[in-house]
């Protein structure tokens, strides 16, 4: 039963944020105001607790999170935010967690975000970050980390880097990714009317404001039309009262039939990119983000182990979509 504090943001986040997304204006004047107001910088707190460092790439910042002694491990964290909005203190505070509990070290592009940028320069840089961490780091040390739109740009950009004869990372971690924008999934639009966050006329408009003018069902923009099999080994988590979610649990079935060990957390009752906020249900999923990564790598055979479903409730069912529970 999802906890109260859970019912409380859903309730917060349906009359706030909410409206960021019933209109394609109202998403502009929210990128309006987020400019006069956004801070990439961690905040006091985990710089105190953290070894960060800021560098470079493209004129962009790049924070980098050192490891404990002797880890060889690193995760390229990216960030969500509709591809409009920066990176917030809830990524930060995730992003700390996962530092101090695995001691991986950790990468985090301030990537260029739209309407001043576009898909272009979005994935020149984190391309170029990806491809500087392999100057240190062999690519099965390496995990690609997103949320939301950055979940979207963590199944792309090893796609990407598959075409350019790049190594894949190791492991995907994708928290509520965005993986199909098309809108072909009629069960979007009911989803949506369950979503106390997502809206489909803002998530079209920032689609549109970064897009650079793929179509929608082009696998740069909506991955689940890309071709899975390149995928490494995927921890997906997705909550029944995400807009995203039919999308997501078509994108596991369909990357298990291409050869991709996926396992998926459901939560039930639970809203967009809930693992970021601090409550009951985002410590299970945090708990479940540190043991995916944990696991020994000898055990890490992408392509030859069964797909494992947890579904965290006891009216969770998500077999409308075909998947199967155990």
């Amino acid at each position: 039963m999802p906890s109260l504090k859970s019912h409380l943001v859903s309730f917060v986040l349906r009359h706030s944020r909410k409206k960021a997304f019933s209109s394609p204006e109202n998403l502009q004047r929210w990128i309006a105001y987020a400019r006069k107001t956004e801070d990439h910088h961690p905040p006091a707190l985990i710089k105190a607790r953290l070894d960060i460092t800021e560098t470079e790439i493209g004129g962009f910042p790049v924070y980098e999170i050192a490891p404990k002694a002797g880890e060889r491990r690193r995760i390229l964290y990216m960030h969500g935010g509709a591809y409009v909005f920066q990176i917030t203190s809830y990524h930060w505070g995730l992003i700390a967690e996962m530092a101090e509990r695995l001691g991986f070290g950790i990468t985090v592009p301030i990537y260029p975000i739209a309407p001043e940028h576009d898909f272009h320069a979005m994935f020149g840089m984190v391309g170029d970050v990806y491809r500087r961490m392999l100057e240190e780091t062999e690519a099965e040390d390496i995990v690609f980390m997103g949320d939301s739109a950055g979940g979207n740009m963590a199944v792309v950009l090893t796609m990407m880097a598959t075409e350019d004869g790049l190594p894949s990372p190791s492991r995907h971690v994708l928290i509520s990714p965005g993986l199909d924008v098309s809108l072909a999934n009629p069960e979007v639009f009911e989803a949506e009317r369950q979503d106390p966050w997502l809206g489909i006329p803002g998530g079209l408009e920032a689609v549109r404001l970064y897009s650079a003018g793929f179509d929608r069902k082009d696998w740069h923009i909506s991955p689940l039309y890309g071709d899975l099999s390149l995928l490494p080994k995927t921890l997906l988590l997705t909550g029944s009262r995400d807009m995203l979610t039919p999308d997501n649990l078509i994108f596991a079935e369909r990357a298990r039939a291409a050869g991709v060990e996926v396992d998926v957390v459901y939560e039930e009752g639970m809203f967009h990119v809930w693992p970021l906020i601090e409550m009951p249900e985002a410590r299970r999923a945090r708990d479940s983000i540190v043991a995916f990564l944990s696991s020994d790598k000898t055990t890490d055979q992408r392509k030859s182990e069964p797909i494992t479903w947890s579904v965290k409730a006891s009216s969770g069912n998500p077999l409308k979509t075909g998947l199967a529970n155990t």
